[in-house]
């Protein structure tokens, strides 16, 4: 998805069956893209959709990727209704307010697909809401990513709402167990989903509302990777947001290890996103589990400085 202007950043998208011989039936991501002018594109029924919405703020942008949950049923339609109500939501000015549109969003969408047949679906949401001279904002759900990518690493951003955080949160495993589970291994089980509810306040229950992870429950190793806060977007980096298909493999470490070269360059964001998804068509068939993979990449123009290089714990 091209032809969108994002002031300041360069900004590639794709969204994909997955690779290899054992396709997904459908694919149930989405991803959301809306500019400056307030031109957005997305998908329905997996068709790219495009439309100016009227009103939107100059300005003003939003990213977003989400990854229907398809082993609960009604994957593919919780995600395009997360994205139809995030097309009607105006642009938001603050942390608070983005909070408070997206939590009353969740607790909409748990009614109108109250008397679906089966379990209540559910869909991962990793979003940017970009503001005219403020930093971007964070609201993320799910175990779908945002990552910082520089010429020495690709760090993650969030934290997956999976059980080895909750274990975390309890004391139950160490840092460097987390990191293995989380970033080390393939474990695709959800502790929390947009529309689906959330497993921390109680492991032993759903719970209808959405458990914000910060500072006030993580553990310090991972309490400034909070789900909702404002985001410092790096000269010379590159942000990638993406559902958990890309990196469903059986050496994850080593595939996203790989990412600071597969990106690296003086290039545009297409090139660079088309790069990587050259290199994860190149693999074996049987290294990627089948899922779909939705990414949009981020190219912030500028030379990255030298002493700006951090790392996290496992990376």
């Amino acid at each position: 998805m091209t032809g969108l202007r994002f002031t300041r950043l360069d900004v590639a998208a794709c969204s994909r069956l997955g690779a290899g011989p054992r396709l997904r039936a459908e694919n149930q991501d989405n991803l959301l893209l809306i500019d400056v002018d307030g031109q957005a594109a997305w998908l329905h029924d997996q068709v790219p959709q495009r439309r100016r919405l009227p009103g939107w703020r100059a300005g003003h942008a939003r990213l977003a990727v989400l990854d229907g949950m398809g082993g609960h049923g009604h994957g593919r339609e919780a995600a395009e209704a997360v994205v139809a109500g995030l097309l009607a939501m105006p642009p938001c000015a603050d942390g608070a307010e983005l909070a408070h549109r997206l939590d009353a969003l969740h607790t909409d969408l748990q009614r109108h697909f109250a008397d679906v047949s089966g379990p209540r679906p559910g869909t991962t949401l990793t979003l940017l809401e970009f503001r005219p001279d403020a930093p971007p904002l964070l609201y993320h759900v799910g175990d779908s990513r945002l990552y910082e990518i520089t010429a020495a690493r690709a760090s993650p951003l969030t934290v997956d709402h999976v059980p080895a955080t909750a274990y975390a949160m309890a004391d139950l495993v160490s840092e460097a167990d987390w990191w293995q589970q989380v970033h080390g291994e393939h474990r695709p089980q959800v502790a929390q989903a947009f529309l689906l509810g959330n497993a921390f306040a109680d492991p032993s229950r759903l719970n209808d509302p959405l458990f914000e992870l910060s500072s006030l429950n993580l553990p310090s190793w991972l309490c400034r990777l909070g789900d909702r806060r404002p985001i410092d977007l790096r000269p010379g980096c590159s942000y990638l947001l993406a559902t958990d298909g890309l990196w469903s493999c059986s050496d994850p470490w080593g595939w996203v290890g790989q990412w600071p070269q597969l990106l690296g360059g003086d290039t545009d964001a297409a090139t660079m996103l088309r790069a990587l998804l050259v290199a994860y068509d190149a693999h074996p068939a049987a290294f990627f589990h089948p899922d779909n993979v939705t990414a949009i990449l981020l190219r912030v123009p500028g030379a990255a400085h030298p002493h700006d290089e951090t790392a996290l714990p496992g990376t």
